[in-house]
């Protein structure tokens, strides 16, 4: 058996989180992601997903999806939370030699709660979650930590499929052996191409992706629950196994024991719906803004620097097409926050990115690897994600040199950050709920011990959208 699957397998079914920091970042992993999640419902391009697969599949009793009153079978809810939550790219993320959000995993363990509770009476808890949350955490972010799926051109919600793979089993109630069969089938699955994250095919289907993949895998472990056998060398088997296949011939391995250091260490997006590695560099250019927007016509060159993965996954010149190529491109970024002192999930659409000033700013821009950002962010203690950002205008001169190395939504900088993630949580409400529904829902998340005991299906009952009719909702 591949020591990699019973690796897992033991971490899911008999480690014991005692981290209590652990369970206090998960608490706001969770509301944040539900957070995104609404903030998502706004937009129709992702509304249009959601729901039953054809007309009439809903599922009386089922699961809900939060922010609407659907009820679902446990597959397709999960690609619905999966799908919300990831929606804006705005939900938490995990930056190593492979990166990915986390958080992704919600799709399938709030559906597979709500499942297991309605459906089966069973007496899980917030609390649960949560723990599911901090193993899914933990899966997905330590195997990525040496494991760089994305170098040979494979999606990283890979390890999305992997990791709620692993939890979803558990939870519907899969013992060892049938957790180990389902994480076989996982690998087996292989991986989503990258095409739609890069030029020339950067499209929508980035913002799904997770919400596939973590449905996939409540599907694979309901697969299991029946009996299904497994694969027991999915991943090294000679010629046909996933590393032969896909991964070059090396080994898929883990970097460290499996514990709660993910789920410690997150890095929440707390300010800007875009790409991590962009984060700081937003934060410089919003601290410049003052000092630039009367005088946008006379700069001559913004000079930027990134760390290598900026450079690779962000660095864009020419045309954006649409929404998820603009939140992907470094320069366009940081182009809005010069100009509008400000970046919004709106900044990417097609209206704002007509105006003329964006790309004129992109024209000026140099972008270059600062190698003390690539060496700090590969550091696993300080994982810095660092941008400077220093304009120079036609009169010879400058602005000063500004630089960012931790984003607000940084485990260094938590107490900072922690208080402006419950104001986008508290602001996520206004447009889904009515005032007495979002005073519910607050209250829930003030008294962390009475959320902890909240039974999963009270939970997504609060959660509900109250009065709103299905089709109207989605239309």
């Amino acid at each position: 058996m591949d020591s990699l699957l019973t690796d897992i397998a033991d971490y899911i079914h008999s480690f014991e989180i005692s981290s209590e920091l652990a369970y206090e970042t998960a608490r706001h992993c969770l509301m944040d992601s539900l957070g995104c999640g609404f903030l998502a419902l706004a937009y129709p391009q992702c509304r249009k997903l959601l729901g039953p697969i054809v007309p009439g599949a809903s599922m009386s009793g089922g699961c809900r999806v939060p922010g609407t009153n659907l009820e679902l079978n446990p597959v397709k809810a999960a690609f619905d939370i999966g799908t919300i939550v990831r929606w804006l790219d705005f939900n938490d993320t995990w930056l190593a030699a492979e990166w990915g959000h986390p958080s992704d995993n919600l799709g399938a363990i709030l559906a597979v709660a709500d499942y297991q509770s309605r459906v089966h009476g069973e007496p899980i808890t917030v609390r649960e979650i949560l723990t599911s949350m901090i193993k899914a955490h933990e899966v997905q972010g330590i195997l990525a930590l040496d494991n760089s799926f994305n170098r040979v051109g494979l999606d990283h919600v890979l390890l999305v499929r992997v990791a709620s793979t692993a939890v979803a089993s558990r939870m519907l109630g899969c013992n060892y052996d049938q957790t180990v069969n389902a994480l076989s089938h996982a690998w087996i699955d292989g991986g989503a191409l990258r095409t739609y994250r890069h030029a020339p095919n950067t499209g929508s289907r980035k913002s799904w992706a997770a919400g596939d993949a973590t449905s996939r895998a409540v599907r694979l472990s309901l697969i299991a629950k029946t009996g299904e056998m497994g694969y027991a060398t999915a991943l090294s088997a000679p010629r046909w196994g996933f590393c032969d296949v896909l991964f070059g011939g090396q080994p898929v391995t883990m970097a460290r024991q499996l514990d709660s250091y993910v789920m410690e260490n997150i890095l929440f997006k707390i300010s800007f719906p875009a790409e991590f590695h962009a984060q700081t560099a937003v934060e410089c250019a919003l601290t410049l803004h003052p000092s630039v927007i009367g005088r946008l016509d006379e700069i001559e060159k913004i000079e930027m620097e990134t760390q290598e993965p900026g450079v690779r996954i962000i660095d864009k010149s020419g045309p954006l097409k649409n929404f998820a190529d603009r939140d992907h491109c470094l320069q366009y970024m940081a182009a809005v926050g010069l100009i509008f002192g400000e970046l919004t999930a709106e900044h990417y659409t097609d209206a704002i990115a007509s105006d003329p000033r964006i790309d004129a700013l992109r024209a000026k821009m140099v972008v270059r690897e600062n190698e003390s950002f690539t060496k700090d962010y590969y550091d696993l203690e300080k994982r810095a994600i660092g941008n400077s950002i220093q304009i120079h205008f036609s009169d010879g001169t400058s602005t000063e040199r500004v630089e960012v190395q931790y984003p607000i939504g940084h485990r260094r900088r938590r107490a900072e950050g922690i208080p402006v993630l419950k104001t986008k949580f508290r602001n996520s409400l206004n447009d889904v709920y009515s005032p007495r529904q979002r005073e519910s829902i607050l209250s829930l998340f003030s008294d962390s011990d009475s959320l902890d005991k909240t039974p999963a299906s009270e939970f997504l009952d609060v959660l509900v959208k109250q009065g709103a009719d299905v089709g109207q909702m989605l239309a």
